[in-house]
C-alpha cells in the first residue's frame, strides 16, 4: 500500500495490524527460536509489553485455517523469506484467561463455559476436517472438558498436529488470590481443583503449548499437575522478543518523519524518553551485549502525541496505565504489605536498587517472603536487571516511569497520616525551577515532615529523612528527582536534574545533602558534622558528572541538618 502506516497504539490483533496497513515491528525472527526450544513454553513479561500481540502474530503463522495468507500477512516481514517448516501445520486452539471472572463459588463453570464456547469456535474454524459424526458428537456435548475429551481422541485418531495458546494464564488466580486468599486461591490450583485438572488435561493432549502470563506464582502452584513447561522468560535468546530496542524506535520515527508526519529531532526525542520507558533488561547475559528495552506502549503513546500535536505528552506517563498500576498494586497486596515488604519498598525507593537472589519460580504462599519480594517486583516490571555481584543479581528501577509509582506508594502512606495540598508544594516547586527560590519548599517538606506522625514509627536517621524528602520532592514535573547519585567518588544524598528536554526554561538545578543527629548528640557533634557535610558536597560539585548533569543550569548546593525531627540549619554552601 502507498498509504502511510497508522499507529498500532492498543492493537493486540496481528492480522489486523497488517490488513490495516499499522506500522508493525518485526519480531517474526524469533519464531525459529522458538521452535528449537521445547515444545511446551511459558513466557513472563510485564504489562504493555506486547505480548497479546505476540500471541496473536504466532497464531496467524502456525493456523492452519491461516496457511494460504502466508504472502498477505507474512510476505514483507522476516519469516516471509525464512519460512520453517511448521508454518500452517496446527489447528490452533487460544484461550484468554483474563476472560473469565465472577463470583469464586461461579468460576469453575465459568471457565468451563468459556472453554466450551472457545472450543466451538475451534469447531468452526476447522470443520472441514472432521467427519459429521464427530461434529454431532462434539457440538452435543455441552462441557468444555467433555468437548476437549471427545476432540483429543478425534485428533490422536486422525493424527492432527494441535497447538494451544494460552494468553494471561495467572489473571483471574492473581484476582482470587488477591481477593479470596490463599485458601481458596489454593482449593482451585491443587489436589483436584478445576484449574489444575484442566493443566492435566492439556499437557497431554496438545503437540504445542505457548503461555503468557505477568507472573510465575500460579505456574509455580500449578507445577504437580502441569510439570512439562520450559520457562524461557529469562532466557538471553529472548530478551529482546518484546518491547522495542533503541534501533526499533529509531528506524520507526525515521519511517514517520519521511513520510511528512512527524518533525523535529528524533534524537532528542530518543533522549527525553530514554529516562521514561527504557532500560529493562530481563536476563542477566544480556546485560553487556544486548540493548536495554523500551517500554513499547509508552513509545507508541508518545509517538501518537508528537504527530498529533507536535509536541511531547505534557503527562509522559500514558493515563491508561492508571489502571495497569492499580491492578499491580492488588497483585503485590501493596495495601498489605507488613513491614519487612514495606521496608524492601523504602530501600528500594531511596536506594534505587537492591541485591537479592532472582527466583525463577514461587508458590503463592511465599510472596508474602521478603526474600521473595524483589524477584515479584522484577516481573512486574517494578524492577529490572542492572548487574551481578557474585551469585546474586542486582535488580534496579528501570526509568522515571516506574519509580514515580514508588514515590507514589510511599506519599500515599505519608498523606494517609498527615494529608498535605500537593498543588501548594507545586507552586514552590515552580519558583524553585524558574527564580532559584529554593528554601520556601524545603522548609515546606521539613515542616510535613516534622508534624508527621506516622515517620515517627520508624527509626530516626537519614534514611528516614531522605526516604520523606523524596517522597514529596518526587511530585515536581522540572526534575529528575534522584537520590543516591554517585558523584566524584562519593554518594550524594539526593541529586535534582532538570528535565530539560520537556522544560527548558529550568534554570536551576539542587544538591541535597541531608545530616541527622538524636538530641542528645547535637550539641557536642553538630558542628564537627556540618563542616564534614560542605565539604562532603563541595567534592560531590567538583565532579566532572556534575557539568554534565547540569546541562548549564546554575547549581546550588544545600546542606540540611536535622535533630531528631527538627531542621535546625539550612543553608546553601
Amino acid at each position: 500500500m502507498g498509504t502511510i502506516k497508522g499507529i498500532p497504539y492498543g492493537m493486540s490483533n496481528f492480522e489486523d495490524v497488517i490488513t490495516q496497513n499499522r506500522y508493525y515491528v518485526d519480531k517474526t525472527m524469533y519464531l525459529p527460536m522458538l521452535e528449537d526450544q521445547a515444545n511446551y513454553l511459558i513466557f513472563i513479561r510485564p504489562r504493555r509489553f506486547g505480548k497479546s500481540l505476540l500471541l496473536s502474530m504466532l497464531r496467524s503463522y502456525y493456523d492452519l485455517s491461516q496457511k494460504d495468507k502466508f504472502r498477505q500477512l507474512f510476505g514483507n516481514l522476516w519469516i516471509g523469506q525464512n519460512a520453517t517448516p511448521l508454518q500452517g501445520k496446527y489447528q490452533m486452539l487460544y484461550l484468554d484467561f483474563s476472560k473469565i471472572g465472577g463470583n469464586i463459588d461461579e468460576l469453575p463453570q465459568r471457565f468451563d463455559s468459556y472453554s466450551a464456547v472457545q472450543l466451538d469456535g475451534f469447531l468452526n474454524r476447522y470443520r472441514e476436517y472432521y467427519t459429521d459424526e464427530f461434529i454431532e458428537r462434539f457440538s452435543t456435548a455441552k462441557k468444555g472438558i467433555d468437548k476437549l475429551h471427545i476432540l483429543d481422541d478425534e485428533a490422536r485418531r486422525q493424527g492432527y498436529p494441535l497447538y494451544l495458546i494460552i494468553d494471561e494464564y495467572d489473571n483471574f488466580t492473581n484476582v482470587v488470590l488477591n481477593e479470596k486468599g490463599n485458601e481458596i486461591y489454593h482449593a482451585i490450583t491443587h489436589a483436584s481443583g478445576f484449574y489444575r485438572d484442566a493443566f492435566k488435561n492439556y499437557k497431554g493432549m496438545f503437540d504445542r503449548i505457548f503461555m503468557i502470563g505477568v507472573s510465575p506464582v500460579t505456574l509455580d502452584d500449578l507445577s504437580s499437575g502441569y510439570n512439562i513447561g520450559w520457562n524461557i522468560s529469562t532466557n538471553p535468546l529472548f530478551n529482546q522478543m518484546l518491547g522495542f530496542s533503541e534501533e526499533d524506535v529509531r528506524t520507526m520515527f525515521r519511517y514517520y518523519q519521511e513520510a511528512g508526519q512527524l518533525q523535529g529531532d528524533i534524537e532528542e526525542m530518543i533522549l527525553e524518553m530514554k529516562p521514561w520507558y527504557d532500560n529493562y533488561c530481563f536476563a542477566e547475559e544480556s546485560l553487556d551485549k544486548d540493548p536495554k528495552m523500551f517500554n513499547c506502549d509508552m513509545v507508541l503513546y508518545y509517538l501518537r502525541n508528537r504527530i498529533q500535536l507536535n509536541k511531547s505528552p505534557k503527562q509522559m506517563i500514558d493515563p491508561n496505565t492508571r489502571t495497569d498500576y492499580n491492578k499491580m498494586k492488588k497483585l503485590i497486596q501493596l495495601d498489605r504489605l507488613d513491614g519487612n515488604r514495606k521496608g524492601v519498598i523504602k530501600r528500594i525507593a531511596e536506594e534505587g536498587k537492591i541485591m537479592t537472589n532472582l527466583y525463577q519460580s514461587f508458590s503463592a504462599d511465599q510472596i508474602t517472603n521478603p526474600e521473595i519480594f524483589p524477584s515479584l517486583l522484577f516481573y512486574y516490571g517494578m524492577l529490572t536487571i542492572i548487574g551481578t555481584r557474585g551469585n546474586l543479581t542486582i535488580l534496579g528501577i528501570p526509568n522515571t516511569n516506574v519509580r514515580k509509582q514508588y514515590y507514589e506508594y510511599i506519599l500515599e502512606e505519608y498523606q494517609n497520616h498527615h494529608y498535605i495540598n500537593l498543588i501548594d508544594i507545586e507552586i514552590l516547586f515552580n519558583d524553585m525551577a524558574f527564580d532559584g527560590q529554593w528554601r520556601p519548599a524545603l522548609e515546606f517538606i521539613a515542616k510535613a515532615y516534622k508534624e508527621n506522625t506516622s515517620v515517627r514509627s520508624s527509626i530516626e536517621g537519614e534514611r528516614n529523612i531522605q526516604g520523606f524528602f523524596t517522597a514529596y520532592l518526587s511530585v515536581n514535573a522540572y526534575y529528575f528527582t534522584m537520590p543516591e547519585v554517585e558523584l566524584n567518588h562519593g554518594f550524594c544524598d539526593m541529586f535534582l536534574m532538570p528535565d530539560l528536554q520537556r522544560y527548558a526554561e529550568v534554570a536551576h538545578s539542587y544538591i541535597l545533602e541531608l545530616k541527622y543527629l538524636p538530641k542528645e548528640k547535637y550539641d557536642t557533634q553538630g558542628t564537627v558534622q556540618w563542616q564534614e557535610a560542605v565539604e562532603q558536597i563541595h567534592g560531590y560539585a567538583a565532579g566532572p558528572k556534575v557539568r554534565q548533569l547540569c546541562q548549564g543550569t546554575q547549581l546550588h548546593c544545600i546542606v540540611m541538618q536535622f535533630c531528631g525531627w527538627e531542621l535546625v540549619r539550612m543553608e546553601e554552601v
